[in-house]
């Protein structure tokens, strides 16, 4: 397993570790610094595994982080329209 593999393991586990704890901000500090350690992260791991490797990836890290892709997407279609 590669190093940006572990990594991406441990991002996986830190993040579910964190949607336990309380907040009182409904996680968004914890999403934004989870999607700023995600992005260069998610991109490693696609330059050492491959492109199938990276997509997966990136649909673990959508899962763990869908209210900020959903609200990307609703925002998207705003300014489409």
């Amino acid at each position: 397993m590669t190093p940006s593999l572990i990594l991406a393991c441990l991002w996986a586990v830190a993040a579910n570790l964190s949607a336990m704890l309380p907040s009182r901000d409904n996680h968004w500090r914890r999403a934004y610094g989870l999607i700023a350690l995600g992005i260069p992260l998610l991109g490693w791991v696609t330059y050492q595994n491959g492109p199938w490797i990276g997509l997966l990836v990136l649909a673990a890290g959508m899962s763990v982080l869908r209210w900020p892709v959903l609200y990307l997407a609703r925002w998207l279609r705003r300014r489409v329209r």
